[in-house]
């Protein structure tokens, strides 16, 4: 199965657009965060995933950890998917998909030790699939993405395995490194916001470029699973 790709940290249109052109699957865009790069304002948000065509999926990175403001978040934004950078209650996820039953939810897991796995049983039945980063949400400062960092793809390969619902991959991905991190892994999808980008910030046609081609041969590497 064909990795997606999902590219992170879109700041305008035309960031999207060259994106989309490159053959990304999704594009996040991040809302405001206590820290980290590519954070834009709602109405920036709203305009971008206006002009996201089918069959690519908007994210909106929301920090709201309650029901109610993930919600009204999504509302302002128009977007198609809510990635929840926090981990928030279960209680408050249950009372999510209530509240929007139609928009696709991801529940960001921080990788900071094998205990993340532990997190699968509380979180399957309430969204659609799950993002592994390497944040530090409990930080006195909270890093909840973009951190540019690997965490151990160990626990995240054992993540995968024990999940029943798709897993996209984050945290300090590179052209230079996906391809090992889709072989040892083997996420649903892989999420890139730093390993795209040029030194002033901006993303970079030629580095994406290398990192879609090198996903496409890690793929082809891949061996089917036996039966």
């Amino acid at each position: 199965m064909r990795t997606r790709v999902k590219i992170c940290c879109i700041r305008s249109v035309e960031e999207a657009e060259l994106a989309v052109r490159h053959g990304a699957d999704a594009l996040g865009l991040v809302g405001a965060m206590p820290s980290g790069p590519g954070v834009i304002d709602d109405h920036t948000i709203a305009v971008i995933a206006a002009v996201v065509p089918p069959p690519v999926a908007a994210f909106l990175l929301t920090s709201e950890t309650t029901a109610d403001a993930i919600a009204a978040h999504r509302t302002r934004t128009g977007v198609s998917t809510v990635q929840i950078v926090s981990p928030i209650p279960p209680a408050e996820a249950a009372r999510l998909v209530k509240l929007m039953p139609e928009t696709r939810r991801v529940q960001v897991i921080h990788v900071e030790g094998a205990d993340a796995i532990e997190l699968i049983s509380e979180y399957a039945s309430l969204v659609h699939a799950f993002l592994l980063d390497s944040g530090r949400p409990r930080a006195a400062t909270p890093v909840l993405g973009g951190t540019g960092r690997t965490h151990d793809w160990r626990v995240s390969a054992a993540f995968v395995a024990a999940s029943p619902l798709p897993v996209f991959l984050a945290g300090g991905l590179t052209p230079e490194n996906v391809g090992h991190a889709i072989r040892t892994v083997r996420p649903f999808g892989v999420d890139v916001c730093s390993g795209v980008r040029a030194d002033n910030g901006k993303l970079d046609s030629v580095k994406l470029w290398a990192f879609m081609r090198a996903v496409a041969a890690a793929d082809s590497r891949v061996a089917l699973p036996t039966r």
